[in-house]
């Protein structure tokens, strides 16, 4: 469902992105080429900041926001998604908070006010927060990177990671695809 914000935005989306009829999809938010938006998904930018503004979330070409992802944001902060990153089921992404290309994004993690550099993994129940973390950074299951220092024990994205990321992606093309042609079909 696609709706107005009392600050008076309506969500801009892509014809050629697919948002399932479940998802929620709330004022300043810009959807691009190629993008799924799964069930139950829920994307506002509805909160001004002190001055009345609103800075939009994005979500680039190509990417993905699985089953029950949130991103939302606070007193109107940006948000960007990079192109070709999968957000997995049930995460959270809060801004302010900028999420490169090609990031893969695990089960039930949360980033919040963050950069989360290109091609960096994010695996499965993990927190990010407060930190820029660097290009193809790999944060393992369960960790909690919330410090300058918490980044010295993150190590580089494995080509298996890389591989498996780009998978992701490309079934998401597919399922793009496929709901297209279903939805032209009705």
């Amino acid at each position: 469902m696609l709706r107005k914000c009392p600050a008076g935005y309506y969500p801009e989306v892509s014809d050629k992105a697919f948002i399932d009829p479940t998802a929620i999809v709330c004022g300043r938010v810009i959807i691009e080429d190629n993008v799924f938006v799964g069930p139950y998904a829920v994307i506002r930018a509805d909160e001004v900041d002190a001055s009345g503004e609103m800075q939009p979330v994005l979500i680039k070409q190509g990417s993905n926001l699985q089953d029950g992802v949130v991103i939302h944001s606070k007193a109107g902060a940006e948000v960007i998604v990079g192109e070709r990153t999968s957000i997995a089921h049930r995460s959270i992404v809060h801004g302010p908070c900028t999420v490169g290309d090609d990031v893969f994004i695990g089960f039930n993690s949360v980033v919040f006010r963050c950069h989360i550099g290109d091609g960096s993994v994010i695996r499965h129940n993990a927190v990010v927060e407060g930190v820029d973390l660097p290009e193809r950074s790999h944060v393992p299951p369960m960790t909690a990177i919330a410090h300058e220092s918490d980044l010295a024990s993150v190590e580089k994205v494995s080509p298996e990671f890389s591989s498996f990321s780009e998978s992701v992606v490309s079934a998401n093309h597919v399922l793009v695809e496929g709901y297209k042609e279903l939805s032209d079909d009705l």
